[in-house]
């Protein structure tokens, strides 16, 4: 019951459960998308940044190609202006002018002797397209920094007169994303068209300088703007949004990942809680169900069973004192009331069979003063003219009276068919070491008990008169068995006089023939032999619980005793 109880809390918890679950999944689902969208996002707004800081400087390298000095080339004019705009851009590292062979014509600082530029491949570039060029990650030679060089050729005629270099600093472009602030776990990558990280946060001294693993080059130069989920070298997990190069509007390749356990931390900590909860009220459903269960099923039902089992066990008075306020305390209040009745009846079962022993009592009173009453008209009668009959007549009396005081002493219920046979041959005790009595413990009812033990009696009468009891070394052997419902009994004679059949049917042999009811289906066959009579009787038992009435026997007996 208790394993039934507890099934049915856990499913009433199951649709809680499965709700739960569910909704689970959907905010995972929804934060997944939006952790994406967050991821491009911030990429996009990386890029757009980095694409405005080239466009300033872009802007400003216009304007110094239009600056008189240099244009012309005047190296002292030209570096005072560029001296007095560099420092008011802080972006920048240096600007300065190089003739087509890489030499330095003038700069915002004193540009040391010796120092060409004529082998890097962002003024070769401009040189080449005439354009505008963003260079790679490279270790300025005037200051020694890392920078992000830029060039913009000086053109004359359609002809390319010298080129204005600058660089933007890589520290101050790292600044600027770390100003932007970055939510936890979260990381930005600048990188040039070779994949080297010119800015990243965080762990920027790690990284700068280093050149994306192979797996992610395809990203610098993929077709379009994605989103993808990786684990990053720091080895984090995280939602990558990134946007590839594209010359010359995106001169970087920028990434914005999102930290899938810091994006994930509320759900994940909601889950936790969720769970506990959950569990928690899981055990606290389980716990009531079997609190409630057993103050309210399992009590009554054991309170019940408990009751049902003290009256089987003879507790008459035992009652579940259980009111009707739901529908076992009913069934409990209706046993109640069933026991109650059954009680009533008991007492009145009682008063019954006192008054029936009494009438029966009164019964067997009045049935041996009339055996006497007759044993006397009998003997006043004929016991001077034919005392030969009379005392045939007297003996069948005796055993008569015997039965019935056997039937009478078991209230006419049963009676053993040991104890019929018994009786019946009680007018012959003198020649009981002669006779052997054989077989199983039969109960016979009151209606073949008479009659068995009148033929019984005629037999053992005849037997004294004609047979094998009037001999000297005559015996007698009577056997029985008990098949089903039928008894085979077997009178066998021996060591008497030759005996034969009579010529005529006297009173014995009409008795013997019926003396049994018609519904034991009685049947007979006598066999005269010369040793003597061999008798066989068969007939059926009424009652089909023989044995427990014999093992009542058996107890009244042992309580007699």
């Amino acid at each position: 019951m208790r394993l039934k109880l507890v099934a049915v809390a856990v499913a009433a918890l199951v649709p809680v459960v499965t709700m739960l679950g569910y909704n689970e999944y959907a905010m995972r689902q929804q934060r997944g998308d939006e952790v994406r969208a967050q991821a491009a996002q911030a990429a996009r707004q990386a890029s757009s940044e980095v694409e405005r800081i080239v466009e300033g400087v872009q802007s400003l390298l216009v304007a110094v190609t239009s600056m008189p000095s240099v244009r012309h080339l005047d190296a002292a004019n030209c570096n005072d202006a560029l001296r007095s705009l560099a420092g008011n851009v802080p972006n920048v590292a240096t600007i300065f002018v190089v003739k087509l062979d890489g030499t330095p014509v003038c700069g915002s600082i004193p540009i040391p002797a010796g120092i060409a530029f004529a082998d890097r491949d962002y003024v070769r570039k401009a040189i080449e397209t005439k354009a505008f060029v963003v260079g790679k990650y490279t270790k300025s030679r005037v200051t020694g920094a890392a920078v992000l060089p830029l060039a913009m050729p000086i053109v004359e005629d359609s002809a390319v007169a010298a080129v204005v270099v600058s660089g933007i600093r890589l520290d101050w472009l790292q600044n600027r994303i770390v100003e932007r602030g970055l939510s936890p776990g979260s990381a930005v990558t600048l990188a040039d068209e070779d994949g080297t990280v010119v800015a990243r946060v965080p762990l920027p001294e790690r990284f700068v300088g280093t050149v994306i693993p192979d797996e992610f080059q395809r990203l610098v130069h993929a077709d379009k703007p994605g989103i993808i989920e990786l684990t990053s070298q720091d080895g984090t997990e995280r939602v990558l949004g990134y946007r590839p190069i594209a010359q010359p509007r995106s001169p970087l390749y920028v990434s914005a990942g999102v930290s899938t356990s810091e994006a994930f931390a509320p759900i994940n900590r909601a889950t936790i809680v969720n769970s506990l909860g959950i569990v928690l009220g899981a055990v606290v459903s389980l716990l009531l169900a079997l609190f409630i269960g057993n103050r309210f099923i399992l009590s009554p039902i054991v309170r019940i069973g408990d009751v049902m089992d003290d009256w089987r066990s003879g507790s008459t008075t035992a009652r579940t004192g259980m009111k009707p306020i739901d529908e076992l305390h009913a069934v409990g209040a209706s046993l109640d009331a069933l026991l109650d009745e059954l009680e009533r009846r008991r007492v009145q079962n009682e008063q019954a069979e006192e008054d029936r022993g009494l009438l029966v009592r009164e019964l067997a009173h009045r049935v041996k003063n009339g055996f006497t009453l007759v044993q006397a008209i009998a003997r006043q009668t004929f016991a001077r003219s034919d005392p030969a009959h009379y005392q045939s007549f007297s003996e069948r009396l005796s055993a008569l009276a015997s039965t019935y005081d056997l039937i009478l002493s078991r209230e006419g219920s049963a009676s053993s068919m040991k104890d019929v046979l018994a009786a019946a041959l009680r007018a012959h005790s003198a020649d009981a070491d002669r006779i052997t009595v054989q077989g199983p413990d039969v109960v016979l009812p009151a209606d073949l008990a008479l009659p068995l033990s009148l033929v019984v009696h005629e037999l053992a009468t005849n037997a004294t008169k004609y047979g094998s009891l009037g001999a000297e070394n005559g015996r007698v052997s009577i056997t029985w068995s008990h098949t089903g419902r039928d008894i085979d009994l077997s009178w066998r004679e021996a060591g008497g006089p030759p005996v034969e059949e009579p010529s005529r049917k006297g009173f014995g042999s009409v008795l013997i023939e019926r003396a049994f009811p018609a519904a034991a289906r009685a049947s007979s066959r006598k066999e005269f032999r010369a040793d003597g009579l061999v008798f066989d009787l068969s007939f059926a038992l009424r009652e089909p619980n023989g044995r427990q009435q014999v093992s009542e026997l058996r107890t009244a007996r042992n309580e007699n005793a």
